[in-house]
């Protein structure tokens, strides 16, 4: 979840967060996750590497390297246009120049449903054949923590929406690891476990959606079950 310097102010999440209340979506039921009873993020990113020896990491979206700094791999590359990492340029620009692959890349950037799907299209491009993508803050726990634009100060942005639209391909295996408010896991191999959902237009998708279907649309799994899977 992002808890970071570029939060609009006070007066303005407040003033959003009325707006949203009067003209958006109405459901305040709300999960309950206990993010402190897993690992973080970093920690399953550095056994994935382990596991699986990894060599090469690319992280997009490195606010004060909270995450960068703690992976332990011989090459990684860090993209954000604000701070952290390697390379001062936004994502886009990134891929754009960029002609190397990665074993790892781990997409924690702006966490709005059309970046995030770019982020997507473009990492898959640049995964090498047995690499693995990881996107934070796929598991919003109340409809607050996933309006666009930013209406809290705790914020997971609509990412869950991109991962839902992935787990319709028949080309991406993915999964959510229910750890570090949601950690999508993306193979570049055959869905073992497709979504059949007729819709167009992923966006539109509502968090009461999202809450009524949570387990099918999310294909929650456990870092137990994620190790299992990296190890196949």
């Amino acid at each position: 979840m992002k808890l970071n310097q570029y939060i609009p102010s006070k007066f303005t999440l407040f003033i959003r967060r009325l707006r949203y209340y009067l003209y958006g979506e109405k459901f305040y039921k709300k999960l309950n996750y206990d993010w402190n009873k897993h690992q973080s993020r970093f920690e399953i990113i550095n056994s994935i590497i382990e596991k699986k020896n990894y060599k090469s990491y690319l992280e997009i979206g490195c606010q004060a390297d909270i995450n960068f700094s703690k992976i332990n791999i011989s090459k990684k590359i860090g993209v954000d246009p604000n701070d952290g990492g390697t390379h001062r340029m936004t994502s886009d620009d990134f891929f754009d120049q960029n002609k190397e692959n990665f074993d790892l890349i781990f997409i924690d950037g702006l966490h709005e449903y059309e970046q995030v799907k770019k982020d997507i299209v473009n990492s898959i491009k640049h995964l090498n054949k047995e690499g693995v993508i990881i996107l934070h803050d796929c598991l919003p726990s109340k409809i607050w923590h996933q309006t666009i634009p930013q209406t809290h100060k705790s914020w997971n942005g609509d990412v869950w929406k991109a991962l839902v639209e992935c787990r319709t391909r028949l080309d991406l295996d993915t999964y959510t690891c229910t750890a570090d408010h949601g950690l999508g896991i993306i193979f570049n191999r055959k869905n073992q476990n497709i979504l059949n959902l007729d819709i167009k237009n992923f966006k539109s998708l509502k968090f009461k959606d999202y809450y009524d279907n949570h387990n099918l649309y999310m294909n929650l799994i456990s870092e137990n079950e994620l190790y299992q899977l990296i190890n196949k």
